[in-house]
C-alpha cells in the first residue's frame, strides 16, 4: 500500500456508526463524492452495450448518490444494493422507485464480510467505498465468481495524495493504493477497461470548516481522539502556515476510477 503515514487498522464498527450518523447530510457535503458519482456512471454506461445491465449490485449506496447517477444514465432490470449503514436501505429504495426499478435485496452489513454475494451479474459497482476495505485484493478477486463473463466490475476510491493535509498533521490516515497496484489487483479474472485519476483541491474559509466537512460526510472513521481546545488551536495554526489558499485554506481529494470486464472462462 502507498501512503507514508504508516499503516491503520481500520474500526470497521466505527465507520458504521458515523456513516449511520450523517446519511441524511451526506449528499449535501459530499461535493467530491457527488462528482465522482456522475463520472463513474457515465464511463460505466460508455462501456455497456445499449446502456443496459440486467442485473447490478451496489457496494456501499449510502444516501443513493451513486444509484441516482447510475440509474440516470443505465437501463436496470434488477437492482441489489449492499451498505454497512442499515438506513441506507430505505434511502436507496426511494432513489430507485424515482427510476422505476425495486430494489430486488439489500444485503446489510461490511461488504468483505458477506458469504453470498448475489451471483450472474452484469455490472458491480461502487462509489468512494473500497478504501474502506482492508482487503481490497481479496475481495476483487472473490467478486469475479459472482460476475458473468463479459459482465463490468467498476469503482471509485481514492489515491495516495486523498486529504494529504489532514494525514500530515495529525499523522491519521488511510493507507491508499495507487491507481497502477489496483490495476495490477486485475490479475487474470479481468480485463481492465479504464483506469483514471485526478486530484481536486477544496478551499474553505478555516480549518474548522474543514473538520465539519470531514465530519459531515462521515469519512473522519478513523480519527478516534478527542479534539480538545488546545489540540484544534495547534491544527489550526499549523493548516494556515502550510495550506493557506486565496479562499482560506485548501484540502486535497486524489481521485480514482476503474472500470474491469470479467474475462471469459
Amino acid at each position: 500500500m502507498a501512503g507514508g503515514i504508516g499503516m491503520v487498522v481500520i474500526d470497521k464498527e466505527l465507520v458504521r456508526r458515523r456513516f449511520e450518523r450523517q446519511l441524511d447530510t451526506y449528499s449535501s457535503n459530499a461535493l467530491v463524492q457527488g462528482g465522482m458519482a456522475d463520472r463513474l456512471a457515465r464511463l460505466v454506461a460508455e462501456r455497456l452495450p445499449g446502456r443496459k445491465a440486467g442485473k447490478v449490485f451496489e457496494i456501499g449506496v449510502g444516501s443513493g448518490m451513486l444509484t441516482q447517477a447510475l440509474l440516470s444514465n443505465v437501463r436496470v432490470d434488477s437492482f441489489y444494493a449492499n451498505d454497512i449503514a442499515p438506513g441506507s436501505r430505505e434511502m436507496v429504495e426511494h432513489v430507485a422507485s424515482r427510476y422505476g426499478v425495486d430494489l430486488t435485496g439489500f444485503l446489510g452489513g461490511d461488504a468483505e464480510k458477506i458469504e453470498m454475494l448475489p451471483g450472474g451479474l452484469d455490472l458491480a459497482i461502487s462509489g468512494a467505498t473500497v478504501q474502506w476495505f482492508e482487503d481490497l485484493p481479496g475481495f476483487i478477486g472473490r467478486i469475479a465468481s459472482s460476475i458473468r463473463p463479459g459482465g463490468l466490475l467498476a469503482f471509485s476510491t481514492f489515491g495516495p495524495e486523498n486529504m494529504k493535509e489532514i494525514a500530515e498533521l495529525t499523522s491519521v490516515g488511510l493507507s491508499y493504493h495507487t491507481l497502477k497496484e489496483i490495476e495490477e489487483m486485475s490479475g487474470d479474472a479481468y480485463d481492465v477497461l479504464c483506469a483514471e485519476e485526478q486530484r481536486s483541491i477544496l478551499d474553505f474559509p478555516d480549518p474548522r470548516a474543514v473538520l465539519r466537512h470531514i465530519s459531515r460526510t462521515g469519512v473522519n472513521g478513523i480519527e478516534q481522539r478527542t479534539w480538545t481546545g488546545s489540540r484544534l488551536r495547534s491544527f489550526s495554526t499549523a493548516y494556515h502556515e502550510r495550506f493557506a489558499s486565496p479562499g482560506g485554506v485548501q484540502l486535497t481529494y486524489h481521485e480514482l476510477y476503474l472500470v474491469m470486464r470479467r474475462r471469459q472462462s
